[in-house]
């Protein structure tokens, strides 16, 4: 709904008139209990819960007006210093007038607040396992606002008090200490915070507990009560132990680096279903979603990243909670120091000292995919309203801008960045800074021109691209290395990298191996390397070794010749990945054939020790043959593929992490019947492969290649559910029943997501994963039309999460042709006045479909120039 946006510009004009001093809230969830099924007042309205809030504030210029951000169904009353409003008058379903203010001023909403099935405000959860009922709150960007009246901005911050009625029997959590007297669960009073990371949890929770403690060089004492938490059904698998080890190990290592005390009293943790993001860094009440608690046997990639994501969130108390932006342009300030910090700290103070390696594969991808949309944007946004801030949490605002922290550490070093965000928190704490808050404490420590920094990393969009050439003499020996930097013709910024340039050769034994290594500053577009010069001809060169700055490494014609033909003898698990991603994009960019890729981890993955990398490589793989591959080819690399994986699948360490990693590809490129035919088996029990559990989850991801090429009907589904009759089961059977290959099926699975609400976020997800099966294109060709006539619609109908989970899972990206590209710049042609929004998500998924369609060019042409290594 236009009237639920909020500009940027009435942001500013808000907190130059109003500052805020404080709020009590009270929420009664008493009606959360009950069945689904149970009558609402009024038949067909949401089911929602009494909201009143008390807010305080204080106005520079009394007479003025404002307004207040409340979305709910109803408001039963407001009164603004003891003069009552009339809700009709002065509500408009997303906001309350506000007119002749005071100096001081007292507001009081007291409204019906609607529980939400999408994530967003107060989500309501009904575990079908055992029909409880579990609450909790979602808010960033925006939708504290759908729980209770407030000014809905990060930098008019206050004091929060909560209290919560609540069923008899449950648990209430907030952000700060609670306890339960005369029935009402009432809470300490928050330090100055935004009202986005404001939280409540309440239900039958299963709850750990433990603390911290710490005792600094002053001989201070700090003592942090820990917690977590989550649906009782999950306790049988819940690892708090591993939690706590994580969380505490975090703790110290901000304590060291920081010099700042965690300043928000406890630290709970909640794992929570049917959850939006990853995480959210609410101070005191950190929320995650409940996937991180695994059910079956995951591989050491899975805990790293929940590590990840603990230390991520954790990083936020600091950075985002304790200082927090102005508005969202500058959402990097906490989600790219986070996302940095997180990986920082997996590798300073955890077991997961490789965590840079997943960081160089994983993570910087996302970013180079983002960077290279016609949507890019700088690290530092232009964001005119909160659909744009929603949009962008991206690969930008984390991965990008974490990798440019990155680079400003190998600029300005270690220490001086330390001490910086030292600084910066003693100087802003409890307040909102900007880009130059930060900038002057880093000019103070490290001596080094922040401004022109910033202006090439923080302020320009796109990636550049480093090329090593390299010159020899007649002995064979280095006369020149250089590097040469490249950008896009859109984005034409040269920017100065600190890089290392490392050199590799075979040795006697056969590895290859560095031997010399020489870190410089790359500025303009050719800049030697004199460091280098005498040094024996190498095989590889890696021009941005150990990955200090963000870029596209390319490879010379040495260099990708001998990745070709020794990639598997690379014996740093970091300089593999680096060649990896460079192979990757490479492919991404037209430049290497699909099939070429294929070959290369059909042939070298199998080495692979990191098993981050492989599972990054199995899906890259995947990816080549769905998007990047000649679709004359790509049955004949789906039999290839599948049939490299069962060979490594049965050579792997039985028991392993490596055989489950290959016993998941494998069922994802199934594609013959003989496959479908050994996942049955290993459903069934009536085959085997020594070592392999086939768990529920594995059962699973057996299930849905089953279901979607025809080999698991609807009964057998039924029955598997009936085995997990869980809310993760449930999950897995929306998906495998909207996978199989019908178009009766199809139908139903696109009239439950685009034409009905019924459906949860969690189901959605689920429904439009089923629908869109690559190995279904003609299938699903029909709803191509089908789809650019109703996504105006639906993203003015639904919620902006939902929305998004539409328009961006049901673009037909597997129509990959020249017609559905002219259908989408059509489109966009046609809707130039629709929402910004949602029109960033289609030019994104156009351009996503216009470089499938340059890959599989290029891989065409392999076909008869010879270029190509891949098998026959």
């Amino acid at each position: 709904m236009p009237g639920e946006n909020l500009s940027r510009d009435e942001a500013r004009e808000r907190a130059a008139l109003l500052s805020v001093d404080g709020y009590d809230v009270s929420l009664d969830l008493r009606s959360a209990v009950g069945g689904d099924g149970e009558p609402q007042a009024q038949p067909g309205e949401p089911r929602t819960f009494r909201s009143v809030t008390t807010l305080r504030f204080r106005c520079s210029e009394p007479g003025a007006s404002s307004f207040a951000d409340l979305i709910a169904p109803s408001v039963t009353a407001v009164s603004l210093n003891g003069r009552d409003l009339d809700p009709g008058e002065v509500f408009d379903g997303s906001r309350i007038t506000l007119e002749n203010l005071a100096a001081e001023n007292e507001l009081v909403v007291d409204a019906q607040c609607a529980y939400s099935r999408t994530g967003e405000g107060m989500h309501r959860f009904v575990d079908p396992e055992d029909g409880e009922v579990y609450l909790y709150t979602q808010y960033e960007p925006a939708d504290s606002r759908r729980v209770f009246a407030g000014f809905e901005q990060p930098d008019l911050k206050a004091p929060f008090r909560f209290e919560v009625r609540a069923p008899e029997g449950w648990t209430v959590w907030s952000n700060g200490e609670g306890e339960l007297t005369d029935g009402i669960w009432r809470f300490a009073e928050t330090k100055p915070i935004s009202t986005y990371i404001t939280c409540v949890v309440a239900g039958p929770y299963h709850y750990v507990t433990d603390s911290y403690e710490r005792t600094f060089e002053d001989g201070t004492k700090l003592e942090i009560p820990l917690g977590a938490l989550c649906r009782k059904g999950l306790a049988p698998y819940f690892d708090a132990d591993d939690v706590f080890l994580i969380t505490k190990q975090g703790l110290d290592f901000f304590h060291d680096h920081f010099d700042y005390p965690y300043p928000f009293g406890k630290y709970d943790q909640a794992f929570v279903p049917e959850y939006n993001l990853g995480a959210m860094e609410n101070p005191g009440l950190v929320t995650f979603r409940e996937e991180y608690i695994f059910r079956g046997k995951v591989t050491q990639a899975s805990y790293e990243s929940r590590a990840n994501v603990i230390l991520h969130e954790m990083a936020h108390m600091w950075f985002g909670d304790l200082v927090t932006m102005v508005w969202w342009d500058d959402l990097w300030l906490k989600e790219s120091f986070a996302d940095f910090m997180g990986t920082f700290a997996n590798v300073g103070a955890t077991r997961f000292t490789n965590a840079w390696v997943t960081f160089a594969n994983r993570r910087k991808a996302w970013a180079y995919r983002a960077d290279q949309l016609p949507s890019t944007h700088p690290v530092t946004a232009d964001i005119h309203d909160l659909q744009d801030a929603k949009l962008n949490f991206d690969g930008i605002t984390y991965a990008k801008g974490a990798s440019v922290l990155k680079q400003l550490v190998a600029y300005v070093g270690q220490d001086a960045f330390l001490e910086g965000a030292r600084r910066y928190f003693k100087r802003n704490a409890y307040g909102n800074t900007r880009l130059g808050d930060l900038l002057s404490v880093l000019a103070e420590t490290s001596g080094r021109d922040m401004a022109a920094w910033a202006r090439s990393w923080l302020q320009t969009a796109g990636v550049n691209s480093l090329t090593p050439q390299v010159l020899l003499d007649a002995e064979g020996r280095v006369t020149e290395l250089a590097v040469l930097q490249e950008a896009p013709e859109s984005h034409p910024q040269l920017r100065p990298h600190r890089v290392a340039v490392g050199l590799y050769r075979r040795t006697p034994e056969g590895e290859l191996a560095r031997y010399a290594r020489a870190e410089t500053d790359v500025d303009g577009p050719r800049t030697v390397v004199p460091e280098l010069a005498g040094a024996e001809a190498p095989e590889l060169v890696l021009v941005n070794d150990d990955d200090l700055t963000y870029c596209k490494t390319r490879l010379d014609e040495t260099s990708l010749a001998t990745l070709r033909g020794h990639l598997g003898a690379l014996t740093d698990p970091l300089a593999r990945a680096l060649c990896w991603s460079a192979l990757w994009n490479l492919t991404r960019d037209a430049l290497l054939p699909a099939r070429d890729f294929v070959d290369l981890v059909l042939r070298y993955s199998g080495r692979e020790s990191d098993i981050g990398v492989l599972q990054m490589l199995h899906a890259w793989a995947n990816s080549a043959l769905v998007h990047y591959a000649a679709p004359e080819w790509r049955s004949t690399g789906e039999r290839l593929v599948a049939e490299g994986a069962l060979e490594e699948l049965r050579q792997a360490e039985p028991g392993s992490e490596h055989q489950l990693a290959w016993a998941r590809f494998f069922a994802a490129v199934a594609s013959a019947e003989s496959d479908f035919q050994l996942l049955q088996g290993l459903l069934e029990g009536t085959a085997k492969i020594d070592g392999l559990e086939v768990d529920q989850e594995l059962r699973w991801a057996f299930l849905e290649p089953l279901a979607a090429h025809g080999f698991a009907a609807e009964q057998a589904l039924a029955a598997e559910l009936a085995r997990d009759d869980t809310a993760s089961g449930k999950r897995h059977h929306v998906r495998c029943l909207a996978a199989r290959p019908s178009a009766a099926v199809k139908a139903q699975a696109w009239a439950q997501v685009v034409e009905s609400d019924a459906l949860s976020n969690a189901l959605v997800e689920a429904t439009i994963a089923g629908f869109a099966q690559p190995s279904q294109r003609e299938l699903t060709a029909p709803y191509t039309e089908k789809y650019f006539a109703a996504i105006e619609r639906v993203w003015s109908e639904r919620s902006i999460q939902i929305g998004m989970d539409v328009v961006r899972g049901l673009f037909p990206a597997y129509q990959d042709d020249q017609e559905t590209l002219d259908a989408a710049d059509a489109w966009l042609t046609s809707h130039e006045g629709a929402a910004p929004a949602l029109r960033r998500l289609v030019l994104e998924a156009h351009d996503d479909l216009a470089r499938s369609l340059r890959g599989q060019a290029c891989d065409a042409g392999a076909t008869t120039s010879g270029q190509s290594s891949a098998r026959p």
